[in-house]
């Protein structure tokens, strides 16, 4: 009888051990902190396209004061159908071209959108209409959002991609999660980061 219940301690120990092993290798850290990326850049999706929504409002109450900014008017609707009809791969997270095509097309319409700004500084009327005002907090809340959802992406991205760089993660990750890259980050300039002058 001692034998076997030592035959079964030790069995018993070495389950104990195997789990404690596997805890500490950052076997469940790993998918955990994969979703975190995930989540993070779903969040910058939705303020994008919560930016994307605002613009043909925003747009058609600019046109209603200055009609004769078309060339304005028409690279903002331009710089907005790229943004939106960008088709995102499955992998874009890993894909260094196509998460870079990604945030020159969302640079784009920042840098459309800071120029349809500008010139509404040249419209009185337009600077006072409650339409433009409001949309124009819209635009203002969203930006910031983006900022933050950003910020959030990059310090889970930052996380995600140091775990599969040191160790023990990186060898629990070669033995587990083979498939598991790098995520790409942003590196946009401070320029194409920076919202767009929204002052009236």
């Amino acid at each position: 009888m001692s034998r076997a219940f030592s035959r079964i301690a030790g069995r018993l120990a070495a389950v104990c051990l195997l789990g404690i092993a596997l805890a500490g290798c950052g076997i469940n850290a790993i998918p955990a902190q994969d979703e975190a990326v995930k989540a993070a850049w779903s969040q910058v999706q939705n303020e994008y396209q919560r930016r994307a929504d605002l613009v043909p409002n925003l747009v058609a109450t600019v046109k209603g004061y200055a009609k004769q900014e078309q060339t304005v008017l028409t690279q903002v609707t331009e710089a907005r159908a790229k943004a939106t009809q960008m088709v995102l791969p499955s992998d874009i997270l890993t894909n260094p071209q196509a998460f870079h095509q990604f945030e020159q097309n969302q640079a784009q319409l920042s840098g459309a959108l800071g120029r349809l700004l500008a010139v509404s500084e040249a419209y009185p009327q337009l600077k006072s209409d409650q339409n433009f005002l409001a949309l124009q907090a819209q635009l203002e809340g969203t930006e910031n959002r983006i900022a933050v959802a950003r910020m959030d992406y990059i310090q889970a991205v930052q996380k995600y991609n140091t775990m599969l760089r040191t160790i023990p993660y990186r060898w629990t990750a070669a033995m587990f999660y083979p498939d598991l890259k790098p995520r790409q980050t942003f590196q946009t300039s401070e320029q194409n980061q920076s919202a767009p002058k929204v002052s009236f």
